[in-house]
């Protein structure tokens, strides 16, 4: 029973989990809205925390990996998600529990909660006995359940259930009602007349009739009148509800860590999967990525950003999906282009890839060699902050400033339009400056810019362009193609920044 983690091939891995922030690139790359989304509806596992942490052990992402692939089979899906719905019936019952005023009635649920449990854990074992398992993380999960089920702590906790519940059952009382008193005595044998009452009056019937059938109130907690009952009830069976009271005392502490450990983080996969199931009927692909740590031939066949790709589907519309490679010394892509071509959407999805990647999870396109990150740094544009006393270009330089100062040859930079405050000549200048400095790192990066004498800077730049329609130059495509800038980009930029386009001059010199 060393079982104890399905997410962390060494247990020790977890306790970063539980204490992890929200990345500070998060926001950047949509990374937020994509895990909101993932763990929607799973608010009670706290599933985000999974999401924060990237894995830096090859074989621990290769351990998720495994899992995600056993749990594509629906059939195995499935009886994961019946086990959860019943632990997700026994924390219900609990918290009931806690919530009702009369004490055997708190027991009660307590029991019925113990029980719930039980058949959840049985029903697993059960289940994953019934399926093909391939993964390192179910095939010890199931031999854990297995073992437990067979520990005196859990026979004891279910035999101690079935003989509670036989002689509770085995209780008969009489009621006798007059006027505004109840006494409650044993049963005695005596004959119930009702069936016999109902067949006898049963012939005289003649069609539909009123049903005078008293209805019990369906809300969970006990009225003052069924506790007293309830409590004459005990005296008269002092052995059973002491019996009672012994058991719940006994076993308050009856729920497994690890199976309780296993209930919330089977989710973390069973929620990514469910996520990305409607993208796949969409016809979009995902991949397990193969994973390097010791070079930097990255490449990625039908990548697209995950975030965009949610809503683009629900919105029945296109996702347009692009490749990308780097080989030999090449580390960094410069990515040009027009406005709204679909350049910070390819920086957001390299990213993306990346992060996912780094969890476990499949990513999306349908072939991919990522790299392994010790750090993930992104600058995008953000608005000037009055409270920070500084202005833009100060503000980019000395976030730019951060970001070298910490980043690693392993590292990953995502860079977007920054400079923009500046005039054309200081930002080719600053930008040079910068890119120098990742160049000597050998660290990968992507910039998105409008500055595209930075693709001629090195061999290990590579120029990425934004395209348009041959026939229509103002019509995008969203296709990032690796080839040459043709150094217009910036031109049209500008002329749309000041209103000199074609179409804008029109409209200004409209009579």
């Amino acid at each position: 029973m060393a079982f104890f983690s399905i997410l962390y091939p060494k247990c020790e891995s977890r306790a970063e989990t539980e204490s992890s922030e929200q990345p500070a690139f998060f926001k950047d790359l949509n990374l937020d809205q994509i895990v909101a989304a993932v763990t929607a509806g799973r608010q009670e596992y706290r599933l985000q925390p999974f999401f924060h942490v990237s894995l830096k052990d090859i074989d621990a992402i290769h351990y998720r990996q495994e899992i995600m692939r056993d749990l594509q089979d629906n059939v195995l899906l499935g009886h994961i998600q019946s086990f959860a719905r019943t632990m997700r019936a026994m924390r219900e019952h609990l918290a009931q529990a806690a919530k009702l005023y009369y004490e055997r009635q708190k027991k009660a649920w307590f029991v019925n909660a113990m029980e719930l449990y039980c058949d959840a854990v049985q029903s697993l074992a059960r289940d994953l006995r019934l399926v093909e398992l391939k993964s390192r993380g179910l095939l010890a999960s199931r031999d854990y359940v297995n073992d437990y089920i067979r520990t005196e702590r859990f026979t004891a906790l279910l035999s101690g259930i079935r003989s509670l519940r036989a002689e509770l059952s085995s209780i008969k009382f009489c009621l006798l009602i007059r006027d505004n008193s109840i006494t409650v005595r044993s049963y005695e044998s005596e004959t119930d007349y009702s069936v016999e009452v109902a067949e006898t009056f049963a012939k005289f019937r003649q069609g539909a009739v009123k049903d005078y059938t008293v209805k019990f109130l369906s809300w969970p907690e006990m009225n003052h009148v069924e506790a007293g009952i309830l409590d004459l009830v005990a005296k008269l069976h002092p052995e059973v509800f002491a019996h009672l009271d012994e058991f719940c005392s006994r076993h308050t502490d009856y729920l497994d860590e690890t199976i309780e450990v296993f209930d919330r983080e089977v989710q973390f996969y069973a929620a990514y999967l469910e996520f990305i199931q409607r993208l796949k009927e969409a016809g979009l692909k995902f991949c397990y990525p193969e994973i390097c740590a010791d070079r930097k031939d990255i490449y990625s066949l039908e990548g697209f950003d995950l975030a965009l790709a949610s809503k683009l589907v629900q919105e029945n519309s296109a996702v347009v999906c692009n490749d990308f490679y780097l080989k030999d010394k090449e580390r960094i892509f410069i990515v040009s282009g027009p406005n709204q071509g679909g350049k910070t959407t390819f920086a957001r999805a390299f990213g993306q890839m990346h992060y996912l990647a780094s969890v476990g999870c499949p990513v999306p396109g349908a072939k991919a060699r990522l790299f392994l990150f010790d750090g993930l740094f992104t600058h995008f544009e953000q608005e000037e902050d009055i409270a920070r006393l500084r202005g833009k270009l100060q503000d980019d330089l000395l976030r730019m400033y951060d970001i070298l100062k910490r980043c690693t040859p392993n590292s990953i930079i995502i860079i977007n339009e920054i400079f923009s405050s500046t005039t054309l000549k200081d930002a080719i200048f600053l930008s040079r400056k910068i890119m120098e400095k990742i160049l000597q790192l050998d660290a990968l990066c992507v910039c998105v810019t409008f500055i595209v004498e930075l693709a001629a800077l090195s061999e290990k730049t590579v120029s990425m362009v934004s395209s348009v329609a041959p026939d229509n130059p103002t019509l995008r495509t969203y296709k990032i193609s690796r080839k040459p800038a043709d150094g217009l980009a910036y031109a049209v930029a500008i002329a749309e920044k000041y209103r000199l386009t074609f179409r804008q001059l029109r409209e200004r010199l409209k009579p």
